[in-house]
This record gives structure tokens, C-alpha cells and sequence, in this order.
């Protein structure tokens, strides 16, 4: 018997800044709940949101998305608000670069002094939960390209065939 999956990511919800800790690999599979999570965070206008990659091993271009879309949502505001991301390692902080992401997010070493003295306790695990619906994965590599026009020649098979399945999906 297998054992159960471990979370991927732990919130600290009632923080300020609110805390993400990502562990292991962020990906299509794991990460819808964190997508709800982020988006229910931005419209309580928290200042400011931190994501802890310390023990991520990797992130997918649909996580990568999510983050984007977060990051460009957060400019909107006024007074804009901040996506930190820290701890990156050099796989992770390579993935971030090479979509051109270090231009819409905060990229820090270390977490900020008041994010250090949240207790393990005080973070809460969210499901593990897929990114089944179409329109959601396209809508996180819209916002790659939105980010980087660079990444439209990167992407644009992946946009493509997602745009043709959430169309045949409208049309059922």
C-alpha cells in the first residue's frame, strides 16, 4: 500500500504576510487549491504574499502560470501590491528567469524579518487538488505570454490545443 501524498503546499493564511510554503513539486496535478487559495488572498487585500521554495523541487509551466497571473493581478492594484518569492534554489530560480517572470515578481533570498517568526503550527496544509478544467491551465500559460511576449513562440502549441478543447467543451 502506498502511502498518501504529502501536501505541496502549507498557508499561512492569517499572516501578514500571508506565507506559502511549497514542498516538493508544483505542478498541474497539485496545484488547483493553491490557485483558489491565491485568488481568495488577492481579493482580501493582503499587502503582500510570500511563496517559500525552499523544499520545492520543481514547478511546471501551469504552476509558472498561476504565479504570473498572480504577480500581474497584484500590479493592477493601487496601491500595487507584492508577490515575493523566495528561497529559490537554482533549478527553481532558473525555471522563474527563463520565462521572464523576475520582472513582474520580488525575488529574495530569505524570507522578509516578519514572516520568521510564524510557527510551524500555524501553517495549514491545502488539498492536493489537479488542474482538470481546460480553461484553467490555458488561462496560466495565457498569463505566461502576458508576462513575456517572449513566451508565445514557447507555448503557442500547448495555447493552441488547450483554446481548441475548451472550445469543443463550450460546444458539448
Amino acid at each position: 500500500m502506498s502511502e498518501p501524498l504529502q501536501p505541496t503546499f502549507l498557508v499561512s493564511a492569517y499572516s501578514d504576510p500571508v506565507v506559502v510554503q511549497i514542498h516538493g513539486k508544483a505542478n498541474y496535478l497539485n496545484c488547483n487549491s493553491f490557485r483558489e487559495f491565491i485568488e481568495e488572498i488577492v481579493s482580501t487585500c493582503k499587502a503582500h504574499i510570500v511563496l517559500d521554495f525552499e523544499n520545492c523541487k520543481g514547478m511546471d509551466s501551469t504552476f509558472l502560470g498561476i504565479l504570473a497571473g498572480t504577480a500581474l493581478d497584484l500590479r493592477k492594484e493601487r496601491p500595487p501590491r507584492v508577490l515575493i518569492i523566495c528561497k529559490l534554489g537554482e533549478r527553481n530560480h532558473e525555471l522563474v528567469c527563463n520565462l521572464g517572470l523576475q520582472n513582474l515578481l520580488t525575488i529574495a533570498e530569505d524570507l522578509p524579518d516578519s514572516s520568521d517568526a510564524i510557527a510551524t503550527a500555524d501553517f495549514l496544509a491545502l488539498k492536493n487538488m489537479e488542474v482538470s478544467d481546460a480553461k484553467n491551465v490555458l488561462n496560466a500559460h495565457q498569463n505566461l505570454v502576458q508576462a513575456d511576449s517572449e513566451n508565445a513562440a514557447k507555448f503557442q502549441d500547448v495555447i493552441a490545443f488547450l483554446k481548441n478543447q475548451v472550445e469543443t467543451k463550450d460546444e458539448e
